[in-house]
């Protein structure tokens, strides 16, 4: 990956340097925007399924998960039914198949909506943490995870370290550890569980750094080609991207610090 300011420096003047920095800046905004109404959406849809799921009247339950709490049909079918594996795969199979055809052959505004309903589906996905962790913890980690985040996003805005190997290496370790939790599906064992958290928050936390560093260098290796359409579907990519390393970690880091219902 070639260094921020070769790029920028290449044969630009001084007046095209301050266009593409204001430009950067501008397309940062973006990502972090889309990222974070993503978030939002996540959150939202979490805790709004999650309260659907759950109820306290006894005549109208599937299931009791805890004294004076119940799951509804709904829960019954989104926790208990073979539903569960529909909606856990789901999100997966849209980023291997669904994404790229989205990226290549959608408008920037459908590639934008796109992202918004998956991030609907990850809450659908992610709602059973409230009726497993306590509200407490889930914020205690949600406040860890953001700082860690915005750290390690800094960093690799601004580090001039070249981090594109130590990205190749990640990507590897990520496709190991998704094999390793589908493995761990079956075998439920508690200490695989522990070490692929672990593993997990690092290489999510490196991916953090890669992520950010990667947007920043195709921005302004690509922002001179006048294509506002393809770098507007450029910063919804990357804060795909983010998200999901900010959601892994934070998923990881739940499972050390937040206290179970």
């Amino acid at each position: 990956m070639a260094d921020f300011n070769t790029i920028r420096s290449a044969g630009m003047s001084n007046a095209q340097a301050a266009q593409i920095d204001q430009g950067l800046r501008a397309h940062m905004n973006k990502v972090y925007g889309t990222m974070s109404v993503g978030m939002l959406i996540t959150a939202l849809a979490a805790w709004a399924i999650a309260n659907l799921a759950v109820t306290t009247d006894p005549s109208n339950a599937v299931a009791a998960i805890r004294a004076g709490q119940f799951l509804t049909p709904l829960g019954g079918a989104i926790y208990m039914s073979p539903l569960k594996w529909v909606i856990m795969f789901a999100p997966l199979a849209f980023l291997l198949f669904g994404w790229g055809a989205l990226m290549r052959r959608g408008s920037s505004a459908m590639v934008q909506l796109g992202f918004f309903a998956f991030a609907a589906v990850m809450g659908l996905s992610l709602s059973s943490v409230f009726l497993i962790y306590t509200s407490v913890s889930i914020v205690q980690t949600f406040l860890v995870t953001a700082i860690a985040f915005a750290g390690l996003s800094l960093y690799g805005y601004t580090t001039k370290k070249d981090l594109s190997g130590m990205g190749t290496f990640l990507m590897m370790g990520m496709i190991g550890l998704l094999v390793a939790m589908i493995v761990n599906l079956f075998l439920q064992s508690g200490v695989m569980m522990m070490a692929i958290s672990a593993i997990g928050v690092l290489i999510f936390a490196g991916l953090t750094a890669f992520y950010t560093q990667d947007i920043k260098n195709t921005y302004v290796a690509h922002a001179m080609h006048g294509d506002e359409e393809w770098l507007s579907k450029a910063a919804i990519d990357g804060a795909l991207s983010l998200y999901i390393s900010f959601l892994n970690m934070f998923q990881f880091l739940l499972m050390f610090m937040g206290n179970s219902e």
